[in-house]
């Protein structure tokens, strides 16, 4: 059958690297992640490129092997799925390359909110809340980590625990007062080093 009848729609084009859900980067400004998560995205990184992207190349050549590629559904699923790899390793060796790793432990013991800060903070109806600052690639909101980035973050960076600052929330801008900063301790160095 002619290339021209089985040819993938324009909406998964190769060349998409954007990871639906994550922000892009502010223009200029510098991807800051922990050591923590760059350890993370790297070990994803390496996991597809030595694991999963060699079994789905073996799994295609397979079904390559058994003939009309056309109405072949692993071959199909394959090709689709090494796409999504591919895709997936543009994306975080761009992140990588980019990235800029802060150890949060170096400010251990300050007042001062700085990226990697445990931040408790108190509203005006009197809901205390807390947050940890993480890179984008790394925050997840269901475990209380924000982005660098984000509105709760960019009002809180710089302040010390006693401080109250202006929120810019979707629903007004709201005074909230720093209770709390927390970083990680440095970690023990290795015997021996």
């Amino acid at each position: 059958m002619n290339k021209a009848f089985v040819k993938e729609p324009a909406g998964d084009a190769d060349d998409e690297d954007d990871t639906p859900g994550l922000p892009p980067l502010p223009a200029g400004a510098r991807n800051y992640i922990t050591p923590a998560g760059y350890r993370r995205l790297r070990a994803e990184l390496m996991g597809l490129l030595d694991v999963e992207r060699p079994k789905v190349v073996e799994a295609v050549s397979w079904a390559a092997k058994n003939g009309d590629r056309s109405e072949n559904g692993d071959y199909i699923y394959g090709k689709k799925r090494l796409r999504e790899i591919d895709r997936r390793i543009r994306f975080l060796t761009k992140r990588l390359d980019i990235a800029e790793v802060a150890d949060p432990s170096a400010h251990h013991g300050s007042g001062q909110v700085f990226f990697g800060a445990t931040v408790t903070f108190l509203n005006a109806q009197g809901v205390e809340r807390t947050v940890t600052i993480k890179g984008i690639d790394e925050a997840d909101s269901l475990h209380g980590e924000v982005s660098w980035i984000s509105p709760v973050a960019r009002a809180l960076l710089k302040a010390h625990v006693g401080d109250e600052v202006q929120l810019v929330a979707p629903g007004g801008v709201e005074r909230v007062e720093v209770l709390e900063v927390i970083y990680p301790a440095p970690a023990e160095p290795e015997p021996g080093a």
